[in-house]
């Protein structure tokens, strides 16, 4: 085991882990962090996407030892008493069903929108491309993420 300095959420955080466990087995075992999720395991479901300064990542597939810089999870982008703008856009569009792929398709979209404030209908429907929602509600995921951009 080792010790890892991590700033997550804005906070500095302190865990023992293993070099090799993957980011999202510390986000939730140790952080008790609920938003990222197991999915595949495999980094194609999308999950597990949580943000590393900035950039969406898929936290399962990378080591704790190879985390440099702020980890930002859907924790981090609002809570319940005060979600937010795509978080609540996603509310409003009643946008998740069973709401297992919600975080990845969160912060995917966070990410797309921290980098392009006014995405077309085609450049969110390529961001969220490598996300898979079994339910089927892609088009109330892409119209809350329209209405986020223009919130």
């Amino acid at each position: 085991m080792a010790r890892f300095n991590l700033k997550v959420n804005g906070k500095a955080r302190t865990v023992d882990a293993d070099a090799d466990t993957p980011l999202l087995y510390v986000l939730r075992d140790n952080l008790a962090l609920r938003g990222p999720r197991f999915g595949c395991g495999l980094g194609q479901c999308g999950a597990c996407t949580v943000h590393v300064n900035g950039e969406a990542q898929r936290s399962c597939l990378l080591p704790i030892s190879s985390v440099k810089g702020e980890v930002t999870t859907l924790e981090g982008l609002g809570t319940v008493a005060a979600p937010g703008k795509l978080q609540q856009a996603f509310i409003t569009e009643q946008a998740a069903q069973c709401g297992y792929c919600a975080n990845g398709m969160i912060m995917t979209s966070a990410a797309l929108l921290a980098k392009n404030r006014n995405p077309s209908e085609t450049d969110i429907r390529n961001a969220l491309a490598g996300n898979l929602c079994r339910c089927g509600t892609h088009q109330r995921i892409v119209a809350a993420v329209k209405r986020a951009a223009t919130a």
